[in-house]
């Protein structure tokens, strides 16, 4: 279980903290949404939850282990809102394998097979991939590390309807075997397979039903 209390955020060029008293819980193979507007915080926190910026305050837990930086940036992986501008490889292979050189045939097959992209040729390059397989292949470069958390920033914005759906779908199945903790300004479609799911505020979190987030949206 994924458990934070009292997480507060506080760079000290900032009047009032970014994130204030952030506690949430998240049980294993569960689905977390965050939802908030622009400048609420919501790429902040998923910052913190990478290990990519130290927490002011407050506690971050995985079971009975306080999680460090180092700990948090093994124990998740972070897919950044538009994770398709950040790739290197001139091929899906090589992007798959950078920083992993000894990774197996069987291993790579398998996190694209769980992504929906079992089909795709190794030598295609990855800017050839439609939108919604870039960002489904940006999660296999995740899975292919083993996190315990997946990390995921506005996973569906600039898709069409349906990439997105698709995109949707393969979360749906991602969470059977992960725990998942999603940010995103629209609540849309991820509602639906949300299992939990709160507003954020001026660094305010609140819990909310998904059902609640399914009939109303956050403006952005």
């Amino acid at each position: 279980m994924l458990r934070i209390q009292n997480l507060v955020y506080h760079p000290a060029a900032t009047p009032e903290p970014i994130l204030k008293s952030i506690s949430l819980e998240l049980e294993p193979r569960q689905l977390g949404l965050v939802i908030g507007p622009s400048g609420s915080g919501k790429s902040t926190f998923l910052e913190i939850m990478s290990g990519l910026a130290k927490k002011t305050s407050g506690n971050i837990m995985w079971r009975d282990q306080e999680l460090t930086p180092d700990d948090l940036q093994q124990l998740g992986g972070l897919v950044f809102q538009f994770p398709e501008r950040h790739f290197c490889g001139s091929t899906i292979l090589e992007e798959l394998r950078l920083g992993h050189p000894e990774l197996t045939k069987e291993r790579i097959d398998q996190a694209l097979e769980d992504v929906g992209l079992g089909h795709v040729s190794l030598s295609e390059s990855p800017r050839s991939l439609s939108g919604g397989q870039q960002r489904r292949l940006a999660l296999a470069v995740q899975l292919i590390r083993q996190p315990f958390l997946l990390l995921l920033d506005e996973p569906t914005a600039g898709l069409d309807w349906s990439m997105r759906q698709q995109l949707v779908n393969v979360l749906t199945k991602l969470k059977t075997e992960w725990s998942l903790l999603i940010v995103s300004h629209d609540a849309g479609e991820l509602a639906a397979i949300a299992d939990r799911c709160w507003t954020l505020n001026h660094g305010i979190l609140e819990s909310v039903e998904p059902s609640q987030l399914m009939k109303t949206q956050v403006p952005s």
